[in-house]
This record gives C-alpha cells, structure tokens and sequence, in this order.
C-alpha cells in the first residue's frame, strides 16, 4: 500500500482534462489585459503631451498678443514723443511754459522706461539693417564705414524687439 504522501504526488501527476487549455486561456487572458493596458497608458500619454502642447501653444499666443497691443499702443504715442523732444530744441522765450513741456517729456519717457521700452543708440554706432534705417549716404572722412552721421528720428526697443527703427544719415 501506498503511503499518503505518494497518493498526492500520483494525483498531482494525473493531468487533468482541460487543465491545459484553462492555463492557456488564462495567459491568453493576462496577455490581452496587458495589452489593453498598455494601449490605454499610450493614449493617456498622448492625451497629456497633446495637452501640454495645446496649453503652451496658448500661453504663447496670449503674450504674443499682449506684446502686440502693447506694441501699437505704444506706436501711437511716438509721434507725442518726437513733438516733445522737438519742442525742446526749440528756443522759448516763456521759461514756465519750457519747464512744463519738459517736465511732460521726462514724464514720459519715465513711462516708457518703466514699460521696458528703450531707444536705440545710433549716433556714432556702426550701422546696423536690423535696428535702423538709412535714408540718405553722406560722405565724411572724419567718420569710418558705415557709421551713422545723423540720426533724424529715434529708434526704440520693446523687451529687445524693435517698434520702430532708427532713421540715420550713414557715412561713406
């Protein structure tokens, strides 16, 4: 007679019927879950780049768009700024009404300072198509190649791009 402990290693042994094809359905199974998932993790990963392009794409039209209004507004008060500066290199016998357009000229160009605008240097610099503009060629041989003679009206920059260039005189 066999001892108990045989019995079961005999009826472990013994296959089962169907005991093969339930394995295999059961890794069929857990592969297809697996799959599942992982199709579900990709198109979750998908989603979320896909969104965070969305979401930059916008942070990037938003400011392009405050920079555009900031930029046409500030257009619009550059010729003040010119008529101001122009008013100052005029004589004036009336010492309070100079003192007042002065003081509104510092005003604003405190405001533009304050607003990240700044002028384009051009007296004496070497000319440059990207921050100014030449309207006429002189020739001087006191000043080298390409350096600006004259500057007829000022160029500015908003945060390093440029609203309106330098109009120049260049010499040589």
């Amino acid at each position: 007679m066999k001892n108990k402990k045989e019995q079961e290693e005999e009826l472990l042994e013994e296959e089962i019927p169907g005991e093969s094809e339930a394995v295999d359905a059961s890794v069929d199974l857990e592969t297809n879950f697996e799959d599942a998932l992982a199709q579900e993790r990709d198109k979750f990963l998908r989603l979320a780049a896909e969104y965070e392009n969305f979401r930059r794409r916008s942070q990037k039209e938003r400011e392009s768009t405050y920079f555009d209004a900031l930029s046409a507004t500030i257009t619009n008060f550059l010729p003040v700024y010119d008529n101001l500066e122009r008013a100052l290199k005029m004589e004036c016998t009336d010492e309070a009404f100079y003192t007042g357009v002065k003081m509104t000229f510092s005003q604003l160009t405190e405001i533009m300072i304050n607003m990240g605008i700044e002028e384009i240097p051009a007296m004496g610099e070497t000319f440059d198509p990207n921050r100014h503009n030449a309207v006429m060629s002189i020739e001087n041989p006191d000043l080298g190649e390409k350096e600006i003679a004259e500057e007829l009206q000022k160029g500015f920059t908003l945060n390093g791009k440029v609203i309106r260039f330098s109009t120049v005189v260049v010499a040589n």
